[in-house]
C-alpha cells in the first residue's frame, strides 16, 4: 500500500496536466509518508495516521506564511480527499470524528473547493440519509458526528455556491433526514444549511424545494424556540427561492407559530412574511393570505415585534404602491386628507397598505369572521384584534360588508374573554366612525328588535361612541326613542344587559352633548329601567354619572333638575300601565327606582303619585306589589321632607292616605300575606305619625279614624306589628291633649292591659308606657272623677305587675303607678296596702308607697 501511494504521489503530470510546483511535489512526498496508516488495520493506526495528517495540514494552516491554495489543491484533491471520505464510515467513531475535521480543513485550504463536491456530496449522503428515515435511523449512529458532518455541508455550500446545483439531489436528500434529527442542534444546523443552499442555487433550487417543506413543517412546533425560529427561517428562503407551490401548505403552521410563548419565535414569522410580502415571486397571488398574518403582529405584546411589523408593513405598501403607480395616479395626485374624525390622524396607515386591504378584504374577512368564532380562545383573540386594524385600514369601504361585520360583532362581544370582546368593542367603534350611522342603524335595529341581547347593545353603544357628533345629530331622537321602547329596553333582567343599556346611554350623552336635548324623558325611561334591575346597586356610581352628564346636556343644573323636569311625565308614562302591575312588573321596579331618585321632586308631582299608590293598595290588588308599595310608602314618609313633602303640599293629601290607603289595609283578613300587609301598613302609620307633617287638627283626625282599627292590631301574631302599634297608641295619647271621646278612651286601656302580658317584653314596656301616657291623660282632662271606677280596676291590675318576674317590667310598672298616683291617691294606697303583704319582693311596692305619701294631696 505504501508503494501504491509513493508511486500515486511521485507519478508524473499527464500531458495536459501542468507539472506541479516544488511545494506541492514536497507536499505530496509528506503526505504519501503518512497516507498508508490510514489503511492500518487497527483502530489506534489509523487514529494515529489521522492526528498525524491533521498536525500536517494544521501546520500548514491558511494563515501560515508558507500556506499555498493552489499548491494544496492537487494533493488534496489527489491524495487526502478520496481518502479521507472512505475514513468517513470507519468502524471507529473517533477516527470519523476526525476525518470529518480534516475534510473541513482541506475544503478552507483549497484553492478550488467546489472541485471536491462532486465525490464530496454523495459521500455526505450516504452517512447522513438512510433509506428509510422515518423508520430507520440514519448510518452514522452518533449525534455529534452527525452535527460536524452537517456543519461539512454547511461549508461546502458557502464554499461552493452555484457549483452545488448538480449536486442537489444528494444536499437535499441529506437535509430532509438531518431537518426530523433527534438532536436539535442538528436540526437547527440543517435548518440553517438548507437556507444557505436556497441562497446558494437560486436559478435551480425550485426543482428540489418542494421536498424540503413536509420535514421543516414537520420540525416547526420542537420544543426548543432556537429550532423552531431555525426551522421558520430557513421555511422562508426555501418558499422564497421555491416555486411558490408550497405557500399554501406553510401558512397554517405559521399562523399557529403567532401564538408561540416565545417572542423570538413570533418575531421570526413576523420577519419571514414581511420578507415574502416584499420579495416572493408570486406575492400578488398570496396578498390576501400573507396580509393577514403580518397585521396580526401589529398588536403583539411585545413593542419590538409590532414596532419591525409596522416598518415592514409600512415598506410592503410603499412598494405595492411603487408598483402600481399608474392605477394609484388618480388617488397620489390628489390625496385626500385624513377623515376630520380618524382616531389617529397622525399614523393613518399609507395609501398603499389601505388599498392593500381594501382589495383583498373581501377575501380576508370571511376567514377571520369564521375565527372570531373559533373554540380555541387565543384564536378568537388573535382573530379580533385582527379585526380591529383591518377596519382601520379599509375605512369607509367598510361599508360594503357591514352586515356580515355586525353578524360577527354581535357573536363575539359575547365571548367569555374579556380581550376579545375590547378588540371588537374597538372594531365597532372604527365602524361608528367610518361608515355613515344611517347604513348601521339600518341594519342593527331589525337585529335587536328581534333578539334583544346584551351583546348587540354593546355593539350599538360602542357604534355610536364611534360616531362623530355631526353624523349622529340627525338620528339622535330615533336612537333615543328606540332605546326607551318596550322590546329593547325591557329586553332581559340581567345585569350585563343593563350595564350595556347604560353604556348606549352614556355615549350617546358624552358624543351628543348639548345635541341632548329634548331626548332627556326617552333617556331617562332607559335610566329607571337600568336603575330597576335586580343587582343594580352596583351600577350607582355610573348611573349617577349618567344622570349628572344628561342634566348638563339639557341646560345645566344636576339629576334633581332632571327629575324636577320630568318626573310628573314618567309617572304618567308609569301610571297607563299601573293596572296590570304585579310584584313582579317591571313597571313596579322602575317606579319604586323612581320615588327612590327623585327626592324633592316628588313633592311636586303629588297629583300624579297618589293616585297611583291609592289604586295600587287596594285589598283587591296584587298582595306582593302591596307590601313592596308600602315599604316604599313607609320610607318615602320618613323622609317626608325631602320627598314627598318638599313643597309643603302633602297635607292636601292625607285624607286619601288615611282612608283610602291606611284603613282598607289594616282590616283583617285570614292568612299570612294578609298579616305582612296590616305589618307594613301599621310601619306606614307609624312613620306618618311620628314624622313632623302633621298639623294638630291633622293629627286629631287621623286619631280619630284610626284608633279602632290600631286597637284590633294589638291582637295580632306579629310581634312587630304589636309592639309598632303600642307605639302608635301612645303617640295617640299623648297628641291628644284630654281631647279624646270618653267612651272611645276607656276602650284603649283594658287593650294595652293585655298587652302586659305578651310573650315580648319590648312589647310589655311599650305597652306600659302606653298606659302611663293613658293616666296623663286622665289627669288632664276635667271629668276625673267619671274614670274613677276604671283608674281603680287599671292599679289593682298593675300592682299585680310590680311582682313580675322581669326586673324591667316591675320598674316600667312603678313609673306608670307614680305617674297615675296623683288622680286617686287614697285608691292607690288602699289598693298597694291591700296586696304589699302578698309580693315575693314588697320593695317596690313599698317605694310607691312612700311616693304617694311624700306627694302633693289629691285635688
Amino acid at each position: 500500500m505504501a508503494a501504491l501511494v509513493a508511486a500515486e504521489a511521485a507519478a508524473p503530470a499527464g500531458p495536459a496536466e501542468p507539472a506541479e510546483p516544488a511545494e506541492a511535489a514536497e507536499l505530496s512526498r509528506a503526505l504519501s509518508r503518512l497516507l498508508p496508516g490510514l489503511e492500518a488495520d487497527s483502530k489506534l493506526g489509523r487514529r494515529r495516521a489521522l492526528e498525524a495528517l491533521q498536525r500536517a495540514l494544521e501546520a500548514g494552516r491558511p494563515d501560515a506564511p508558507a500556506a499555498d491554495p493552489a499548491a494544496f489543491q492537487g494533493p488534496w484533491a489527489r491524495l487526502l480527499l478520496p481518502r479521507l471520505l472512505r475514513c468517513l464510515a470507519d468502524p471507529a467513531e473517533g477516527c470519523r470524528a476526525l476525518a470529518a475535521h480534516l475534510l473541513a480543513l482541506g475544503l478552507r485550504r483549497a484553492a478550488r473547493p467546489r472541485d471536491a463536491l462532486p465525490r464530496l456530496l454523495p459521500a455526505l449522503a450516504a452517512r447522513l440519509a438512510g433509506p428509510d428515515p422515518a423508520r430507520r435511523p440514519p448510518p452514522e449512529a452518533c449525534e455529534e458526528l452527525r452535527l460536524a458532518l452537517v456543519q461539512l455541508l454547511r461549508l461546502a455550500v458557502d464554499l461552493g455556491g452555484a457549483a452545488l446545483a448538480p449536486h442537489l439531489d444528494d444536499a437535499v436528500r441529506a437535509l430532509r433526514c438531518t431537518i426530523l434529527d433527534p438532536f436539535a442542534a442538528v436540526r437547527r444546523e440543517s435548518c440553517e444549511c438548507a437556507a444557505a443552499l436556497a441562497r446558494a442555487t437560486p436559478d435551480h433550487f425550485h426543482m428540489q424545494a418542494e421536498s424540503l417543506v413536509g420535514p421543516l413543517m414537520q420540525s416547526i412546533a420542537h420544543q426548543h424556540w432556537k429550532v423552531r425560529v431555525a426551522v421558520l427561517e430557513a421555511t422562508g428562503a426555501v418558499i422564497q427561492f421555491g416555486s411558490g407551490k408550497s405557500v399554501d401548505d406553510v401558512l397554517p403552521h405559521f399562523a399557529q407559530r403567532l401564538f408561540d410563548d416565545v417572542p423570538q419565535v413570533r418575531q421570526a414569522v413576523t420577519r419571514v412574511v414581511g420578507g415574502w410580502l416584499l420579495g416572493l415571486r408570486d406575492r400578488y397571488s398570496f396578498f390576501h393570505k400573507l396580509i393577514p398574518l403580518l397585521l396580526s403582529s401589529l398588536d403583539d405584546e411585545m413593542p419590538h415585534i409590532a414596532h419591525e411589523a409596522a416598518s415592514l408593513w409600512e415598506k410592503a405598501g410603499l412598494q405595492w404602491q411603487k408598483e402600481n403607480e399608474e392605477d394609484l395616479k388618480d388617488k397620489l395626485d390628489f390625496a385626500s386628507p385624513p377623515p376630520a374624525h380618524h382616531p389617529s390622524p397622525e399614523r393613518r396607515p399609507g395609501l398603499g397598505c389601505r388599498e392593500l386591504v381594501f382589495r383583498n378584504l373581501c377575501k380576508i374577512l370571511p376567514a377571520v369572521c369564521h375565527d372570531i368564532t373559533d373554540w380555541v380562545a387565543a384564536t378568537r383573540v388573535k382573530s379580533a384584534q385582527l379585526l380591529a386594524v383591518l377596519l382601520l385600514h379599509a375605512e369607509d369601504h367598510a361599508t360594503q360588508h357591514l352586515e356580515v361585520l355586525l353578524r360577527t360583532l354581535l357573536l363575539a362581544c359575547a365571548d367569555e374573554e374579556p380581550a376579545v370582546v375590547r378588540s371588537c368593542t374597538r372594531a365597532a367603534e372604527l365602524v361608528g366612525t367610518f361608515v355613515s350611522p344611517e347604513a348601521v342603524l339600518k341594519l342593527i335595529w331589525p337585529m335587536l328588535k328581534k333578539s334583544p341581547s346584551a351583546p348587540g347593545l354593546l355593539v350599538l353603544a360602542s357604534v355610536v361612541r364611534g360616531c362623530p357628533r355631526e353624523a349622529l345629530r340627525p338620528h339622535l331622537r330615533a336612537v333615543a326613542a328606540e332605546l326607551a321602547g318596550t322590546h329593547v329596553r325591557q329586553g332581559s333582567e340581567e345585569l350585563r344587559y343593563g350595564q350595556h343599556l347604560l353604556l348606549c346611554v352614556r355615549a350617546l350623552v358624552s358624543v351628543s352633548r348639548e345635541d341632548c336635548r329634548g331626548c332627556g324623558l326617552p333617556l331617562l325611561q332607559v335610566l329607571l329601567t337600568v336603575m330597576a334591575l335586580p343587582g343594580a346597586a352596583s351600577l350607582g356610581d355610573q348611573v349617577q354619572e349618567t344622570l349628572d352628564a344628561l342634566a348638563e346636556a339639557e341646560g345645566g343644573g344636576d339629576s334633581q333638575d332632571l327629575y324636577r323636569e320630568h318626573a310628573g311625565p314618567l309617572l304618567e308614562w308609569l301610571a297607563g300601565s299601573q293596572q296590570d302591575w304585579t310584584a313582579h312588573s317591571p313597571e313596579l321596579l322602575q317606579f319604586s327606582a323612581l320615588v327612590t331618585h327623585a327626592g324633592p321632586a316628588l313633592g311636586e308631582v303629588l297629583p300624579h303619585l297618589v293616585p297611583v299608590l291609592r289604586s295600587c293598595l287596594q285589598p283587591d290588588r296584587d298582595p306582593q306589589m302591596r307590601l313592596k308599595l308600602l315599604s316604599l310608602l313607609s320610607w318615602t314618609l320618613l323622609r317626608a321632607e325631602e320627598t314627598v313633602d318638599s313643597q309643603g303640599q302633602f297635607h292636601s293629601y292625607l285624607d286619601t292616605l288615611v282612608k283610602d290607603i291606611v284603613v282598607p289595609n289594616l282590616q283583617w283578613r285570614a292568612g299570612r300575606t294578609a298579616a305582612a300587609i296590616r305589618t307594613a301598613t301599621v310601619s306606614c302609620l307609624w312613620t306618618l305619625v311620628s314624622s313632623d307633617v302633621l298639623s294638630a287638627t291633622q293629627a286629631q283626625d287621623v286619631r280619630e279614624t284610626l284608633t279602632p282599627q290600631v286597637l284590633t292590631t294589638l291582637e295580632e301574631d306579629s310581634q312587630t306589628t304589636r309592639l309598632t302599634s303600642c307605639r302608635i297608641i301612645d303617640a295617640f295619647l299623648k297628641s291628644s291633649g284630654g281631647t279624646i271621646d270618653p267612651d272611645k278612651f276607656i276602650k284603649i286601656y283594658p287593650e294595652l292591659l293585655k298587652r302586659l302580658d305578651d310573650v315580648s317584653h319590648e312589647v310589655r314596656l311599650a305597652a306600659a308606657s302606653a298606659l302611663a301616657g293613658w293616666l296623663r291623660c286622665v289627669g288632664s282632662g276635667d271629668g276625673k272623677s267619671y274614670y274613677q271606677s276604671h283608674v281603680q280596676h287599671l292599679y289593682r291590675e298593675l300592682l299585680v305587675y310590680l311582682d313580675d318576674p322581669e326586673g324591667a317590667v316591675q320598674d316600667a310598672v312603678l313609673e306608670v303607678l307614680k305617674a297615675g298616683s296623683g288622680l286617686f291617691p287614697d285608691v292607690l294606697v288602699r289598693e298597694a296596702e291591700a296586696v304589699v303583704h302578698k309580693h315575693r319582693s314588697p320593695t317596690r311596692c313599698e317605694r310607691l308607697l312612700q311616693h304617694v305619701q311624700a306627694g302633693p294631696p289629691a285635688q
